[in-house]
């Protein structure tokens, strides 16, 4: 069974907090909210996530809409 961190517990084990987004690490969780979201069928959050990670990539900045549904996904 794979266990999905949640809340303040994600955030923690990601090394992010909402307030301050890192783009190195709104990657790390956008590649595990994209996992959650493909799974339950969520076509917008991993439209989201597909964005941040694309930005990462490209080393531009993610929204910040698209970085809080990342961040806050499991709240």
């Amino acid at each position: 069974m794979n266990a999905i961190p949640s809340g303040a517990v994600a955030r923690e084990r990601l090394g992010t907090t909402a307030d301050e987004p890192n783009p190195d690490k709104s990657s790390d969780a956008a590649w595990i909210v994209l996992e959650a979201a493909n799974d339950l069928g969520d076509h917008a959050t991993v439209e989201a996530c597909r964005r941040v990670i694309d930005a990462n990539l490209n080393g531009t900045l993610a929204s910040e809409a698209d970085l809080h549904i990342v961040l806050d996904y499991f709240r």
